[in-house]
């Protein structure tokens, strides 16, 4: 099985595309002459459509580190998403409440499959996020004695020759 076939199977990724398929029908049923609701419609299909993306990015890249970033991306679109879907009910002009409390619904099982998902990631596999934020627990930082800058500059600026470089002030 591929890569790819193998994101598109996981069930973390098959709710985020019925969330988006969910949220492109609702779209369809907002006026383009409500400026509010058509602005905001942009905002929700763009946060469905980058869970999608982030769910790829975290498959994409085994690393903990990597798939902790993608996962707080993912969190705070599924629940940006959550928030914008809701506040339709509150605008007058918006009369398809049905799919507010199915596409709610839909984020609150995929909220399930997130918590799931994340706590299947190979916590020994990471590197060290110096802001701390995307550590695995009771990972313990690298002697900063021990750092190594990932550039060889001597590699970087070989045959570079810095003492030829004409003056243009003495003109």
């Amino acid at each position: 099985m591929s890569r790819r076939d193998k994101l598109f199977d996981l069930p973390i990724y098959k709710k985020a595309e019925l969330i988006l398929d969910l949220v492109n029908s609702l779209l369809n049923t907002i006026s383009e002459e409500d400026e509010y609701l058509n602005a905001t419609k942009y905002m929700m299909r763009d946060d469905a459509a980058i869970i999608c993306a982030k769910i790829a990015g975290a498959e994409g890249g085994d690393m903990y580190s990597i798939r902790m970033q993608n996962a707080a991306i993912i969190r705070d679109h599924a629940m940006h998403l959550y928030v914008q879907v809701g506040s339709l009910r509150f605008h007058d002009s918006f009369k398809d409440t049905d799919y507010v409390t199915l596409i709610r619904k839909e984020i609150d099982e995929f909220r399930e499959l997130f918590i799931n998902w994340v706590a299947s990631f190979d916590k020994s596999n990471y590197y060290w996020d110096e802001w701390e934020l995307f550590n695995p627990p009771g990972a313990i930082p690298p002697d900063p004695n021990d750092y190594q800058d990932p550039i060889n500059w001597d590699d970087f600026l070989e045959g570079m020759n810095f003492d030829d470089e004409e003056d243009d002030s003495e003109e």
